[in-house]
């Protein structure tokens, strides 16, 4: 049965009838990569969404996933919308109230749960979950609660139910009607629920498509993006899926440096910590390389800075230069590529937060072809992207074709195209205030478009600093210039409605304990190390230097060192690593308020 391509369902249906027996999706189980077919994975969504049928799920319900990502939650997707139901991605790190709130908000009378933890965190708050009528799990764990089942026992329930039942829901999806609802993050409030429709998402695959016609059916990805976050989704997984590429699942973002040495992909799509943590790594190492190989490297790193400019724009380089990089390339780069995982890769998008121009240059210095990408949950998500064929260092590109971009008086950017979202779930008044009254979306973002057409962000609006003196400031940039850092893990500057700026700084700590070794420091632990006197003057050293390009009122004036990285597990970071400002100010209000 040959499907319309104008809905998510359509996409994949007909590649599985294309490429039936060939690998579309790779997973992580006792050690081994193992490889589910096409066939395999279409065979699991027609009984999984026959078993839901046989569940009363109904189009346009709501059902909710939260899990995170593995092979089942591929095919509740797939299932749930073959059906012409909605669903609605929880993600996997979210407490039990959080699940709760979107559970409920978005009135999902399902939940697909991964495991014996993700099922306790909804049992625990079970009688808050006021239309919840199944849970169902993918793990096969058991339960005296006859609401919940397992994802083997619906799929068998599905066996009463006739294809013609699924074939039937498949084939009548209204490509206008909703797809699924993604909440955001909520870094300043309660979530709000993002309609999405498959014909919002559908533009957009097609949006990438145009950007990066040289994806294909060849392609392999590792996805490291929770795919409850729409960049993981919509650019990661279902473009692929359009191209009918391999999808390969990463275990963790802390084994992701493990995987991408195993799957070696073609294409990459992160957030920049992925950049930072590759880029601080190389550093490291190369901290403790012998005198000659440090001096080759730095040798190395200033031909790729000379030929980053010639390579993103595939422009010849001059003949001089031409062979020095080869050289660089031969006896360098090449051996950092394969260390890294990355001697196949073909280009890398990066989105969800700015990259520091100097791991930029850097990455696609070293042939690592890094394209930054801007986009929001609403826009589905991609709205501007660097190409092989327009490229400029410091921005976030040019647009996606059928989108549009203006800047407001106030420099918040706004924007108009197919994949902006249909509205927030249930919030007339929010999403009255989210369009402008001719339909364009704002963004809250802040930045200007070049002479040349490409994007440059500033900052989140509600991010952007006032000081006491009235200066407005884009904390985000000093935060990469201090990340680039090779003792520097993650930064947070303060200073909104302050005489002036200070920062909270997180050190690297494995190469700041091995610099406290050589200096002879010795500590017990984190705490102790960091309030060493020399160690607090050694970053204070290199604070004044990073800040050394920076104009007097964008100055820190202050900092102070933390015991540890900031997590998602203490809500301080978002499941896309973005810093939680509102929480950080009140967390660390004490350390703050001795800064001043």
């Amino acid at each position: 049965m040959e499907f319309s391509e104008r809905t998510i369902v359509g996409i994949f249906q007909n590649r599985a009838d294309t490429y039936k027996y060939e690998t579309l999706l790779r997973y992580k189980d006792n050690g081994a990569f193992q490889d589910l077919s096409w066939n395999e994975i279409q065979k699991r969504v027609i009984f999984l969404g026959r078993g839901l049928i046989s569940l009363g799920v109904q189009p346009g319900d709501m059902v909710s996933i939260f899990s995170e990502n593995r092979w089942e939650w591929l095919v509740a997707d797939l299932a749930v919308l073959s059906i012409g139901a909605c669903d609605v991605p929880i993600y996997a790190t979210n407490s039990g109230e959080e699940a709760a709130y979107i559970i409920n908000d978005s009135s999902s009378g399902i939940v697909f749960v991964s495991d014996k933890d993700h099922l306790e965190k909804i049992l625990d708050v079970r009688k808050k979950l006021i239309g919840l009528q199944k849970i169902i799990t993918f793990d096969e764990l058991g339960s005296d609660d006859d609401d919940v089942i397992s994802l083997a026992e619906v799929m068998a329930l599905g066996e009463s139910v006739g294809i013609e039942a699924f074939d039937e829901r498949a084939g009548a999806i209204d490509p206008t009607g909703l797809a699924t609802l993604i909440y955001t993050s909520g870094t300043t409030g309660p979530p709000k629920g993002v309609m999405l429709t498959h014909e919002n998402i559908q533009a957009n695959i097609m949006q990438a498509f145009a950007t990066h016609p040289c994806l294909s059916h060849a392609d392999e990805t590792l996805n490291i993006l929770p795919w409850s976050h729409s960049l993981g989704r919509t650019i990661s997984l279902y473009t692929m899926i359009h191209a009918g590429g391999v999808v390969s699942i990463a275990e963790s973002f802390a084994h992701v440096l493990e995987n991408l040495q195993e799957i070696r992909p073609t294409i990459l799509i992160s957030v920049p910590r992925l950049y930072e943590k590759m880029y601080g790594g190389i550093l490291s190492k190369v901290e403790k390389a012998p005198p000659l190989k440090k001096k080759m490297f730095f040798w190395a790193s200033s031909v790729a800075e000379r030929a980053a400019d010639y390579l993103v724009h595939k422009k010849p380089m001059p003949v001089g230069l031409k062979l020095q990089y080869n050289l660089a390339d031969s006896v360098i780069f090449s051996k950092l590529r394969a260390a890294l995982g990355l001697d196949r890769l073909r280009f890398s998008i990066t989105g969800g937060a700015a990259l520091s121009l100097q791991i930029d240059r850097f990455l696609n210095g070293i042939g690592v072809m890094l394209h930054s990408a801007y986009g929001i949950t609403e826009a589905s998500p991609g709205v501007t992207v660097n190409t092989f064929e327009n490229f400029s260092f410091g921005t976030v590109g040019r647009p996606f074709p059928d989108t549009d971009i203006r800047i407001a008086e106030d420099g918040e950017i706004i924007i108009t195209g197919p994949q902006i979202m249909k509205g927030y779930y249930n919030q007339s008044d929010a999403t009255k205030e989210a369009f402008t009254s001719d339909g364009w979306f704002r963004t809250g973002d802040v930045g200007f478009v070049d002479d040349d057409g490409f994007l440059r962000l500033t900052d989140r609006k509600k991010d952007i600093i006032i000081t006491a003196g009235g200066k407005n400031i884009s904390p985000q940039n000093i935060e990469n210039t201090l990340v680039s850092d090779q003792y520097i893990e993650q930064a947070v500057v303060i200073g909104d409605g302050r005489k002036y700026l200070s920062a909270l700084v997180i050190p690297a700590f494995n190469d700041l304990m091995e610099y406290a070794a050589q200096q002879g420091i010795s500590a017990t632990d984190n705490q102790e190390l960091i309030a060493d006197p020399k160690v607090i003057a050694f970053y204070d050293e290199r604070v004044k230097h990073l800040m050394k390009d920076y104009a007097n009122v964008e100055q820190l004036r202050k900092f102070t060192l933390l015991p540890r990285e900031l997590s998602i597990e203490e809500e301080e970071l978002t499941p896309t690593l973005k810093i939680k400002r509102k929480v950080i100010n009140e967390k660390y209000a004490g350390i703050i308020a001795q800064m001043y």
